[in-house]
């Protein structure tokens, strides 16, 4: 049996369409694949040593013999965001899905905003929104900041992600503010309009000039259900977070959290959590960079150049593991930077799992064979859904 595991989550690292992609305006999406054939490299060796190479229709070269378990996951839930894939990820599916909208109705917003005003968070003559439709963060900002900025009314946008996302400039609403606008709206958005996460994305800086600040803060809803996180805190074992899983879990079944802003934070901590967390069972990592500044961006470059990133760190990250260790990698959705929109996209996610023997696990019907195989390789026997592969993998006899 395993002591301890690592979960390290490439946020958007897809790897080509599920057969329903179309259902979602997705087809011909492949994040990992479209990237390698529009730059013509992605010198990712390390990865490649694992085996990513090896899973099916990974359109990537195929090197030498994989030193780790190696296939790919569908998501069961009905949806492509965050919060759902890092739930099933945890064994949690999700039905129904989250609400997904193009707009949010006048008379919720009308209500959020009245509320605000009522305790002082906003003035009385910013009782008006901006925007209200899907949009990428960068842009949206570009168009409504400088109108935004002569009003005060906040700027409120979504995606095909199902989230409710607030900007607003920090020197026009304090971040306090914005942070007591994103929990109302937060407590509003149940029900019939149950929405993922509600994200406050402050900025700073002059029309022509406007850059998003490091504040940004997500609101999400507690799991609807027990995930792994959950259940092994009922059995006294930990998990320790790293990135924003503190905040796709509401801290639900965490212990400890390290909520570093991005990827070279997120992996130095993770390596540190490695060297120095000697009673974490659990290390949880989100690397959000892939998906915040080049998925969502359509920035194929920039999302190669990180991964390039990730994989030269990748061999310290392996030196950190004790002999009982497991590594996961895998991924939450896609994000192709290749394709027209800037939305997630409903692709396979891949795993790697080293710590055990080297096979190919193939395609798994449901991200939740992460919690499976996990609840399985610390002994405690079946997970309600999804299939473990632990067996596949152990080197014990």
């Amino acid at each position: 049996m395993f002591k301890r595991i690592c979960i390290v989550v490439l946020d958007s690292v897809g790897i080509g369409a599920l057969p329903d992609a179309h259902e979602y305006g997705d087809v011909g999406a492949h994040t990992l694949g479209n990237i390698y054939a529009q730059r013509g490299k992605l010198e990712i060796p390390n990865l490649l040593s694992l085996g990513l190479g090896h899973i099916k229709d990974a359109r990537l070269p195929v090197t030498g013999k994989p030193i780790a378990s190696f296939g790919r996951l569908a998501a069961k839930t009905r949806a492509k965001d965050t919060t759902s894939g890092h739930w099933e990820l945890a064994g949690l599916i999700m039905e129904p899905p989250f609400v997904t909208v193009t707009s949010f109705p006048e008379e919720l917003l009308a209500k959020w905003l009245s509320r605000a005003a009522d305790e002082g968070i906003i003035k009385p003559n910013q009782l008006n929104w901006l925007a209200n439709r899907p949009a990428s963060g960068t842009q949206i900002i570009d168009e409504y900041g400088e109108k935004h900025m002569k009003t005060g009314f906040p700027i409120v946008y979504t995606s095909a992600d199902s989230v409710f996302q607030v900007a607003a400039h920090e020197e026009i609403i304090p971040i306090e503010n914005q942070y007591r606008l994103c929990q109302l709206a937060r407590e509003m958005l149940v029900g019939d309009y149950i929405i993922g996460r509600v994200i406050a994305r402050p900025f700073l800086g002059e029309p022509g000039n406007f850059i998003r600040t490091k504040n940004r803060k997500d609101y999400a809803v507690p799991p609807v259900g027990e995930t792994l996180l959950d259940a092994l805190a009922a059995k006294g074992q930990t998990t320790h977070a790293i990135g924003k899983i503190d905040d796709i879990f509401s801290l639900q079944g965490i212990a400890t959290s390290n909520h570093i802003t991005n990827n070279t934070d997120g992996i130095k901590a993770t390596i540190d959590a490695l060297t120095n967390n000697k009673d974490a069972t659990i290390i949880f990592t989100n690397l959000v960079d892939f998906d915040m500044h080049y998925g969502h961006r359509n920035d194929p470059e920039g999302y190669a150049k990180a991964l390039e990133y990730f994989d030269k760190e990748l061999p310290t990250i392996i030196n950190a593991l004790h002999d009982d260790d497991l590594l996961i990698i895998t991924a939450d959705h896609g994000c192709d930077p290749t394709t027209p929109g800037t939305d997630h996209s409903r692709e396979y996610v891949p795993i790697l799992a080293y710590g055990g023997k080297a096979v190919d696990l193939g395609t798994g019907d449901t991200f939740a064979d992460v919690a499976a195989t996990i609840y399985d390789a610390l002994g405690h026997g079946t997970w309600p859904v999804g299939k473990s592969f632990y067996s596949l993998i152990t080197k014990e006899s």
